[in-house]
């Protein structure tokens, strides 16, 4: 990724205006965003990623986010594994065909403890199956645990 250059921020959370705290999440993370950025805020980076760009990085933060509410926007905490491949397809394919600068922040949830809940486990296994995914069709990929960057492709 170039250094510099103009950053094009996609915030994929979708606030639910009951939930007061995650309301506080997303008000910290825009305050800690530099003004010259672009904030796109959007459930769907798969349009937003077709548009074009020059000379602009694209920041995806995060891909554990839009999942979660792709698996509501399908109802499908109850359903079966891979409900949410039309989706999942849909962004591979994107970032695929992306030819600009990307970077995309996603969460590691396969490292603890089996979640104990069904939605919990769901949501492991779809993130841990699109984190892959995504590997395979990004130039590089870098693991950060403890604030400390570890180059895994």
């Amino acid at each position: 990724m170039r250094t510099g250059g103009r950053v094009r921020y996609l915030a994929t959370a979708v606030p639910d205006p009951d939930d007061h705290d995650f309301a506080e999440r997303i008000a910290g993370h825009r305050s800690r965003r530099p003004a010259g950025w672009s904030t796109v805020e959007s459930a769907d980076p798969t349009t937003i990623l077709a548009e074009p760009t020059p000379s602009t990085c694209t920041l995806i933060d995060d891909i554990g986010t839009w999942l979660t509410a792709r698996i509501d926007a399908r109802d499908a905490w109850d359903a079966p594994r891979g409900t949410v491949s039309p989706d999942t397809d849909a962004l591979i394919a994107a970032v695929a065909a992306y030819t600009g600068d990307l970077v995309i922040v996603s969460p590691e949830v396969g490292m603890g403890v089996i979640p104990a809940t069904r939605s919990g486990r769901l949501f492991r296994d779809e993130i841990g199956t699109l984190n892959q995914r995504l590997a395979q069709v990004c130039d590089e990929a870098f693991f950060v645990i403890a604030g400390l960057p570890l180059r895994l492709k």
